[in-house]
């Protein structure tokens, strides 16, 4: 049982190894190049990865057995680290939101909606000058 253990611990940390190596590589793919579908796809790989990672770590503080064996000092080692984490997201998050709430709002008020825009709020987007307005035929 014992050896189980070490072998899991063992596995996990490899993957995470390989995980690091990938996200560096793929990095340096964004950096030098990406396309906004690249960088959106490999955002999401991250955001997968680090929901698998934060599930992993909230496992080990459900566990008895394993908080048994922690000293205070890793404990406090993971809390700064979630805590510079979780402080790094919110900031980004208010700044991102922010950001685009002000773009959706110059938009709105310039009629300028994207089409996908526009149907996610329920409005239609002004039609450009000279345009008529488009009914569906219906047939029955």
């Amino acid at each position: 049982m014992a050896q189980m253990l070490i072998s899991n611990l063992d596995e996990w940390i490899k993957m995470q190894k390989r995980m690091l190596e990938a996200f560096k590589q793929l990095n340096e793919e964004i950096i030098t190049g990406g396309d906004r579908l690249q960088i959106v796809l490999a955002t999401r790989a991250v955001f997968q990865h680090m929901i698998k990672t934060l599930r992993a770590f909230d496992q080990w503080l459900q566990d008895p057995i394993i908080l048994s064996s922690l000293d205070r000092s890793s404990l406090e080692q993971v809390w700064k680290a979630m805590y510079d984490i979780a402080v790094k997201l919110l900031e980004l998050d208010i700044s991102h939101t922010s950001s685009f709430r002000d773009m959706a709002a110059l938009m709105i008020k310039e009629g300028k909606l994207t089409p996908l825009m526009a149907l996610r709020l329920g409005t239609q987007p002004m039609p450009e000058e000279g345009e008529r307005e488009r009914r569906p035929i219906v047939t029955m």
